[in-house]
């Protein structure tokens, strides 16, 4: 699986794509005009570096994603365990639950996610 990454803006800018797709990339030049206060060639150079890095495509002025906002995540949630717990799952919760109570609904959540795993 490919390696992705984004700086903060280039993922607000993902977001959006994400969110309109498709989309044309004068609409998306417009928004970003709007929201980040781009002038257009700044648009098409965020664009491009994206679709560089094989996240989105522009084909004849259409912007659509290559991949989606959840693999995205996904395989950078993936990246981040390994790198940083030697890919232990557990080693990651404990850390993240040491300094951050667990809410109820995220327990009960969790729980949910272990009994699908133990069916499949």
């Amino acid at each position: 699986m490919n390696h992705y990454q984004m700086g903060e803006i280039e993922s607000r800018f993902a977001e959006i794509i994400w969110a309109n797709e498709p989309i044309s990339s004068t609409e998306l030049a417009k928004i970003s005009a709007r929201e980040f206060e781009w002038k257009k060639s700044t648009t098409y150079t965020v664009l491009k570096r994206l679709c560089e890095k094989g996240i989105f495509k522009n084909e004849k002025g259409c912007v659509t994603s290559l991949v989606s906002r959840e693999e995205l995540y996904a395989v950078n949630s993936e990246r981040f365990v390994e790198e940083n717990f030697k890919g232990s799952l557990p080693a990651f919760l404990a850390a993240f639950s040491s300094r951050k109570r667990l809410s109820e609904s995220e327990i009960q959540e969790l729980r949910k996610l272990i009994e699908e795993h133990e069916n499949e």
